[in-house]
């Protein structure tokens, strides 16, 4: 989450000239009880089509200009859906695209309209439904803990607790402890920002809070159409003491919310950021207060194993997963807005990229591709760098933008870009292209179940993915030496027993038969002599 600073001035600025209100006006403040608790919640789908989702976070501002003003919009974003296409993710995350006084958008000073440097209401609509034509699942970022200081509401609310809207904040008259904003006066008063003074946090002990939060997710599911929404920092909603992340306040609230935003549409989505979470904090959340948590966990371990040549960071973060969550219904990512780009944390190795994205796309989970990732786009903090124009080719500024960019590109942007890779068989975005193809045509892949394999060999990672349909044999060379000493071995599985023929889905070679125990086990088992540098494979089981 980007910290920034305000002026003490502007704050006082603010309260002496309140913006003009866009939104609707605020349901009652009086009622005690918010209004999802009083309606009976649907019946959600058997199978959520986000379980069967590969999605694709995006930039809007910075993914394509389509007018040359130098800031994607909209209409960009519309005219590159057949590349998204292409790529084969059928769902895309959108970062914040609310007015904001800030290029990121994290501090929202309207919840009811779009930015206008993205383009208009009208335009965002059209982009939700070129989308959906293409049976792409369109979410958005909701930034509920807090709103920008230049939200008319908190600058109404700098007038005092005449304010209806000073208790939609949470304010102290010393100020003692972490996250406190003084605002001038004698004696001063201080406001709670657990971010920054720019993003004071609103007060979900008033119910007032929540009904018009309710308001404002009702609007977007049903006036505007989206189909989910990613929600920011949502361990940090209602603090307890000091304690100020995953409260038993903040959950539950979220169980009511959860009950709502099915209410208001049974096949809504929500996934959290609760950072840094493991599949065992994940859980906590999962099921009924949000649809899933990222697992922050399994992200970092598996670039660490990547990185380090070794199964064994993966491995262990997949086993506490699936011993939490062994249903796999956690997000999974390999970095994302707030870090260093996973080609810049893998030194620009481009087979170690390949690995990461074999990992992530082989494993349980709904995996999400940061904007970028599929050409091995680089970039290190500040969260300038990370977040810079799309490079779609080698003319000037990487065919971002006919204008002046808000951000220049990246210095490789003529050699690493979309044009370069598209039609080259060998290239990481073909790489993407294909595993992502793969992983939507077998359903092992995407909803099975994953049982380690015991690789007597620390630079080699395998697994038995199995559901109802089918059973397939993953496994990878993690380093850059051909193994030759190894043998795959699995205590038990649901795997029949008797003599089995592996056939390729991924990878070529020629392969070895299996014999299968009686409990679905087999010890000792080399499917090739030798596994290549960096070798990757998923082979269909057929008995």
């Amino acid at each position: 989450m980007p910290k920034l600073l305000i002026p003490l001035l502007l704050t006082f600025l603010l309260a002496a000239c309140v913006p003009a209100r866009t939104e609707p006006s605020p349901v009652s403040t009086t009622s005690p009880t918010p209004q999802w608790l009083h309606g009976a919640m649907a019946t959600p789908p058997s199978r959520p089509w986000w379980r069967d989702a590969v999605f694709y976070e995006l930039f809007v501002r910075s993914f394509y200009d389509s007018n040359g003003d130098g800031i994607g919009d909209f209409n960009g974003v519309t005219s590159k859906l057949d590349y998204l296409q292409s790529l084969g993710v059928n769902a895309v995350w959108l970062m914040p695209i609310n007015p904001s006084p800030s290029y990121h958008g994290y501090d929202v000073t309207d919840y009811y309209n779009v930015n206008p440097q993205y383009g208009t209401m009208e335009d965002f609509k059209r982009l939700l439904a070129e989308a959906h034509k293409r049976n792409i699942h369109v979410i958005i970022d909701m930034v509920l803990n807090h709103t920008s200081s230049q939200h008319p509401f908190f600058a109404d609310a700098l007038r005092g607790p005449t304010s209806k809207y000073y208790d939609w904040y949470i304010w102290s008259d010393t100020g003692q402890g972490n996250y406190w904003h003084p605002l001038m006066g004698n004696p001063p008063k201080y406001y709670f920002g657990i971010f920054s003074g720019a993003m004071p946090d609103l007060n979900y002990r008033n119910p007032a809070v929540t009904a018009q939060m309710e308001n404002v997710i009702r609007f977007w599911l049903n006036d505007v159409g989206v189909d989910g929404f990613r929600m920011d920092a949502i361990n940090r909603l209602i603090e307890e003491g000091d304690k100020t992340e995953n409260t038993p306040s903040t959950h539950e609230w979220l169980k009511g919310f959860y009950q709502f935003y099915k209410s208001a549409d049974p096949n809504a989505y929500t996934v959290g950021e609760v950072f840094n979470a493991g599949s065992s904090l994940a859980k906590t959340y999962t099921g009924d207060q949000l649809d899933q948590i990222f697992n922050f966990e399994l992200a970092a371990s598996t670039i660490n194993s990547v990185n380090g040549g070794s199964n064994s960071a993966i491995n262990s973060a997949l086993t506490f997963a699936l011993q939490d969550m062994p249903d796999g219904n956690y997000g999974t990512f390999l970095t994302n807005h707030d870090q260093n780009r996973v080609m810049s944390q893998l030194y620009g190795n481009v087979d170690k990229a390949r690995l990461a994205a074999f990992l992530m796309l082989t494993a349980p989970g709904t995996p999400f591709i940061y904007y970028g990732e599929e050409i091995g786009m680089q970039g290190e903090k500040p969260d300038e760098m990370i977040r810079r124009p799309m490079q779609w080719d080698s003319t000037n500024n990487s065919g971002f933008t006919t204008g002046t960019p808000w951000e220049p590109p990246a210095n490789d942007f003529q050699t690493v870009n979309v044009a370069a890779q598209t039609n080259d068989p060998n290239s990481l975005l073909s790489l993407y292209r294909r595993l992502i193809s793969i992983r939507n045509q077998n359903s092992a892949l995407r909803a099975g179940s994953l049982v380690l394999a015991n690789t007597n060999n620390p630079n080699l990672y395998a697994a038995l993915r199995m559901d109802d349909s089918e059973a397939l044999l993953v496994f990878a060379n993690l380093q850059n030496k051909t193994i030759t000493g190894y043998g795959l071995t699995l205590s038990n599985s649901n795997l029949q027993a008797g003599n089995a023929t592996l056939s390729p889905v991924f990878g070529t070679g020629t392969f070895a038969g299996l014999t299968i125990n009686s409990n679905g086990s087999f010890s000792n088992f080399k499917p090739l002599p030798e596994i290549p540098p960096y070798g990757m494979y998923i082979l269909k089981i057929k008995q």
